[in-house]
C-alpha cells in the first residue's frame, strides 16, 4: 500500500509534465514501460500461494458478474444525465436479475468462482464490506479534487500535481506508521478511528467554494481563491491520512478470517470490493455531483444565449462550460464561467456530504461488528498477505 501510495504522488506529477509539455495523449503512454517490466519480473520475482485442488475458470459465472455489474451501473448513470427513465429502471432491475443468477450458480457449483461460504465468516463480511464502503465514500469526492483545481481554481496540471503531493507524502508517512500503532491497538479500533478522523477532511471539502467573480483564471498556484486551495489540500491530507488504517489493515483482516487454502480467494475478493467500491463511487456519487452541477447550469447556460450545441456542452460537464466561456464575447461569458465554478464547488459540497455520511457509517459498522478482532501476530501459524493467523478475526 505504501507503493500504492508512493506512486499516486508521482503519477500526478509526471502526469502533469507530459501534459505541460506533450499531447494529452502521452499520459496512456506511461504505463508501458511499466508493464513491459512486470510481465517479464513479475512471473521470476513475485511468489504465489494456491490452492491445487482449484478448478477451472467458469466463464458463465465470470459472465454473469460482468454483467451484472455493467448492467447496474449503466442503469445508474443514465439515471443522472436523463433523469429515472423506464431504459434506466429496466438496466438496473435487469443487473439485480443476473446478480441473483450469478449468486444462484455460485451456490449449486462445487467448485464456485466466488465462494460466498466465506461470507458465513463476521470478520471476513464486515471487513469486505467496509473496505467497499470506505473506497465508494473516497473515491467519489477524489474524483472531483483535480478538476476543481484546474477548472475552478484555475490551476495547470502540473501545479494541481505540485499542490497534492503534501497530501500524498503525509499518506505515505500515515501507511509507514499504521503498522507500527498496529502493534499496540486493535484492528477494529484503529480503523474506526482513522475513518473518524478522515470526516474533517470531508468538512474542509463542504467549505470550499468558487474563486470570487472577476478572479483572473491563470495556470497558477495563486489562481482563484487562496482560501479554497488550502481548505481542500488540508481536507485531502486529513482524508487520506484517515482512510490509511484501512487501507492497510483491510486486506489483512479479510485474508486473515480465511482459511489458509482459501487465501488467493479470499485476497481477490479483497481486490474485488476495492475495485467494486471505486466503480460504484464514481457511478453513484459521481451522477449525484453531475446532476448537481447540471442543475445549477439549466438556468444560466439558458439565460446568457448560448448556441444550443455549446449550451448542451456547458451543462453536461465543468470542461464543457470553460470551452464555451472562451467562445462568449466580454461579460456573458465570465458570467458563465463563474456560474460553472460555483456549480461545480456546489457537486464537490453534495459529493462531500455523502462521502462523510458513509464513512461515519463504515467506522461505526467497524467498531460495533469488529470489536472482537485480536491484534496482529497473536496466532501461532500465519498465513495470508502479512502472515496473520487464522485466528485473528474470532
Amino acid at each position: 500500500m505504501t507503493g500504492f501510495i508512493v506512486g499516486s504522488a508521482i503519477g500526478p506529477l509526471v502526469g502533469g509534465v507530459l501534459l505541460e509539455y506533450f499531447p494529452w495523449g502521452s499520459v496512456f503512454l506511461l504505463g508501458v514501460p511499466v508493464m513491459l517490466v512486470l510481465l517479464v519480473a513479475g512471473p521470476l520475482l513475485l511468489p504465489e500461494f494456491r490452492d491445487d485442488a482449484a478448478g477451472p475458470l467458469d466463464l458463465p459465472s465470470a459472465l454473469l458478474c460482468v454483467g451484472m455489474v455493467l448492467a447496474v451501473i449503466f442503469g445508474i448513470k443514465s439515471a443522472a444525465r436523463d433523469g429515472v427513465t423506464l431504459a434506466a429502471l429496466a438496466a438496473v432491475l435487469l443487473g439485480l436479475a443476473v446478480g441473483m443468477l450469478f449468486v444462484r450458480r455460485q451456490r449449486r457449483l462445487a467448485q464456485p468462482m466466488f465462494d460466498l461460504g466465506l461470507f458465513a465468516n463476521r470478520g471476513f463480511s464486515v471487513s469486505v464490506a467496509a473496505m467497499l464502503l470506505t473506497i465508494l465514500a473516497l473515491s467519489g469526492t477524489w474524483l472531483m479534487v483535480f478538476q476543481y483545481l484546474q477548472g475552478v481554481l484555475g490551476l495547470s496540471p502540473l501545479d494541481a500535481g505540485i499542490v497534492m503531493l503534501p497530501p500524498a507524502l503525509l499518506q505515505v508517512l500515515a501507511s509507514v506508521l499504521v503498522p507500527r500503532l498496529a502493534r499496540r491497538h486493535p484492528p477494529h479500533r484503529l480503523v474506526s478511528a482513522g475513518l473518524l478522523l478522515a470526516l474533517p477532511g470531508f468538512l474542509a471539502m463542504m467549505l470550499v467554494g468558487g474563486p470570487p467573480a472577476g478572479s483572473p483564471y491563470a495556470g497558477s498556484p495563486f489562481a482563484g481563491d487562496l482560501v479554497s486551495l488550502w481548505l481542500l489540500v488540508a481536507g485531502t491530507s486529513v482524508l487520506g491520512v484517515g482512510v490509511m488504517p484501512m487501507m492497510i489493515l483491510g486486506t489483512d483482516l479479510v485474508v486473515g478470517s480465511a482459511p489458509p487454502t482459501k487465501t488467493g480467494a479470499a485476497a481477490a475478493t479483497s481486490e474485488t470490493a476495492t475495485e467494486l467500491g471505486m466503480a460504484l463511487g464514481i457511478a453513484i456519487i459521481g451522477s449525484v455531483g453531475a446532476a448537481v452541477y447540471r442543475s445549477h447550469m439549466l438556468a444560466v447556460a439558458n439565460g446568457v444565449g448560448l448556441p444550443p450545441e455549446l449550451a448542451a456542452s456547458a451543462i453536461d460537464t465543468l470542461g464543457g462550460a470553460l470551452v464555451a466561456a472562451e467562445r462568449l464575447p466580454g461579460e456573458a461569458g465570465a458570467a458563465l464561467l463563474h456560474a460553472a465554478r460555483e456549480a461545480f464547488a456546489a457537486a464537490l459540497h453534495v459529493n462531500a456530504v455523502i462521502g462523510a455520511a458513509i464513512m461515519l457509517a463504515t467506522a461505526l459498522i467497524v467498531a460495533l461488528f469488529l470489536r472482537r478482532t485480536a491484534e496482529p501476530g497473536q496466532g501461532e501459524s500465519g498465513h495470508g498477505s502479512a502472515a496473520i493467523s487464522d485466528d485473528l478475526i474470532k
